[in-house]
């Protein structure tokens, strides 16, 4: 199964049409034709069934005529995820993270980041594409860039991890966590937290974890964090 995405779809939704270049993918590439069958979601939680009802490469037409719900997971996890140096890599973090299943991610610039600034159109596309790819029906929200120093002073619900590499007295994450809860998790760049941001972490009850025995890049701990909290869910 091929899924399409558009968010101004709903269950009200009788006809549909879709955009230039999905209309010449549907036509030219998966040579679709009248009757045929596709799969549209909002990214909201809905699974489309729609048929063909006019395959023009400009303006694709469909009739809806089915749908479903699909019920989410029964926690929300939160990632707040320093941007890498490299692009490619955090690129590759919100692949995976969507993959495995995420409910939004927050890029904290903090005082080591060498990146300061990022594309969010980008990353949006990345989510997109990634959702599609593992035929889920809900699309991660991706939060505006923003510093740990204002980050940090939001109001949180759920369970707070800092994971960081200082020598300090730290918990094992698979350790603290619980199913079925809200979860959020800092998740450091290249070269970690300062000693103040993990301190003002930790006054603000962010409780500090360590993800193994080793030191994990970046966008491998956010992953790891990301499977972890997947794991003990299932």
């Amino acid at each position: 199964m091929q899924l399409f995405y558009n968010p101004n779809i709903n269950e009200n939704t009788n006809q549909f049409s879709f955009p230039k270049e999905e209309s010449k993918h549907i036509v030219k590439v998966l040579r679709k034709t009248t009757g045929d069958t596709l799969h549209i979601t909002n990214g909201e939680g809905w699974l489309f069934t729609a048929e063909v009802t006019l395959p023009n490469i400009n303006k694709c037409t469909a009739n809806i005529v089915s749908k479903t719900f699909q019920t989410k997971h029964n926690y929300n996890l939160h990632l707040a995820v320093a941007p890498t140096k490299m692009n490619d890599r955090y690129e590759w973090f919100l692949e995976k993270a969507t993959e495995i299943g995420i409910d939004s991610i927050t890029p904290i610039i903090c005082e080591h980041s060498e990146r300061k600034f990022i594309k969010p159109e980008r990353f949006e596309r990345i989510l997109q594409s990634a959702m599609k790819q593992s035929l889920s029906c809900y699309l991660p929200k991706l939060n505006d860039a923003i510093t740990f120093k204002d980050f940090i002073k939001q109001a949180f619900i759920g369970d707070l991890f800092i994971a960081h590499c200082e020598e300090t007295d730290r918990k094992s994450l698979k350790s603290q966590l619980k199913s079925k809860t809200d979860i959020t998790i800092l998740i450091g760049p290249e070269g970690d937290f300062s000693v103040k941001e993990i301190k003002e972490a930790l006054e603000n009850n962010f409780i500090p974890v360590t993800l193994g025995e080793t030191r994990l890049r970046t966008e491998t701990a956010a992953i790891v964090a990301c499977h972890s909290v997947a794991f003990i869910n299932e």
